[in-house]
């Protein structure tokens, strides 16, 4: 259980008691089942994390909605989009193995979450991760219901494979950056679970004679 739940609930709960001393116990049921609702909404299970190498793994629950190449910043990126709906777990997790290297903030809107523009221009935070000469970036994007986001680590943090690195409250969206060589394990449509589901196994690196890094996967 996220501790956030516990505020919440404790918050329902005393609202339910003023409702039933001022106006009877009828009307603290609404406010009983929103406590209810709190300490459902912000569970927080435990994960079997695979240990597959090269794995990156479900930054959060949810279905997956877009996998499609993009650019970003001159370079060339898949995408890998999943949306949370208000009955996912909201917990979100590293998808690699790695050190942060940026984490920025960005404000923005507050648009429905499935809209492909929410991806630039709602509000969100975009975290980098760098392990074994790869790059993963992933954003924790703000929905039409989300407004805040949480992320508990910073830059210079080792993460691992799973590890619990933040949430975004009610609905929202997860995008993954990375290597468009990786391997991709899911499909539009599927549903995954945070921590646990593999989406991808990127190409791991290694040091040519030459000192220079090349992917196993394309080297010849």
């Amino acid at each position: 259980m996220v501790r956030d739940g516990y505020y919440y609930a404790l918050v329902m709960l005393g609202a339910a008691g003023l409702l039933a001393w001022l106006a009877g116990p009828v009307w603290a049921v609404p406010a009983i089942l929103l406590a209810c609702f709190f300490l459902w909404f912000f569970r927080d299970p435990e994960r079997q994390i695979p240990d597959l190498a090269g794995a990156l793994v479900s930054p959060a629950d949810g279905k997956v909605t877009d996998l499609s190449p993009v650019t970003v910043d001159g370079v060339p990126r898949l995408r890998i989009s999943i949306f949370l709906n208000v009955f996912n777990v909201h917990v979100n997790r590293s998808p690699i193995n790695g050190v942060i290297k940026k984490v920025v903030y960005q404000r923005g809107k507050f648009v429905n979450a499935m809209d492909a523009t929410s991806a630039d221009q709602n509000e969100q935070n975009i975290v980098t991760v760098e392990a074994d000469g790869q790059t993963v970036v992933f954003k924790q994007i703000a929905g039409l219901l989300a407004r805040r986001i949480v992320f508990t680590k910073n830059v210079g943090d080792r993460v691992e494979r799973g590890q619990r690195v933040g949430l975004i409250k009610f609905g929202s969206r997860v995008d993954v950056l990375l290597d468009p060589l990786a391997e991709v394990k899911i499909r539009v449509g599927d549903h995954v679970q945070g921590g646990s589901s593999v989406l991808a196994v990127i190409p791991q690196r290694e040091l040519t004679a030459a000192g220079t890094i090349q992917s196993k996967q394309g080297a010849k």
